[in-house]
């Protein structure tokens, strides 16, 4: 009996063993925690310019179907259906030009404008805050800019 005893005393894990253990894990956290919230932040920002070029695509390929860019009433959904507001497209694309629109990585409509201040049209999204305005993931993102580099 008294071997049995000894291999269970052998066998378990002391509490300053799991104290240690719980330190090093809590160190190690707080060092890769910050890199891993960071590389979200930059994967969401990657994720709108990579819808910016697609949605560019279509819009390019509307236009020269269509002679123009659809308006800003007419919106992206010009893209997906044909529009009745003015200017009427003259060759809509069976299908159209997208499947759906895309949301920012904030799940928010991206924003149209046509023309644009920034070119023949502007799209573009308020970030995380969904306001006008802010910086590192609250800035304003949109398609004048190139992936790497952003407004200050």
């Amino acid at each position: 009996m008294s071997k049995q005893l000894s291999r269970r005393k052998v066998a378990g894990f002391s509490l300053i063993e799991i104290m240690v253990v719980l330190v090093i894990m809590g160190l190690l956290i707080s060092i890769v925690a910050p890199n891993v919230l960071n590389r979200a932040d930059e994967a969401r920002v990657a994720k709108a310019f990579a819808d910016f070029k697609s949605v560019e695509t279509a819009l390019q390929i509307y236009r020269l179907d269509n002679y123009s860019y659809p308006s800003t009433e007419q919106g992206l959904e010009a893209l997906v259906a044909p529009s009745t507001l003015e200017p009427e497209p003259r060759n809509f694309r069976k299908g159209g030009y997208l499947n759906a629109i895309p949301m920012d990585p904030w799940g928010r409509p991206y924003l149209y404008l046509s023309p644009g201040e920034n070119g023949d049209f502007d799209l573009y999204t308020l970030g995380a805050d969904g306001i006008t305005g802010g910086d590192e993931q609250n800035e304003d993102i949109g398609n004048w800019q190139t992936g790497g580099e952003r407004n200050e």
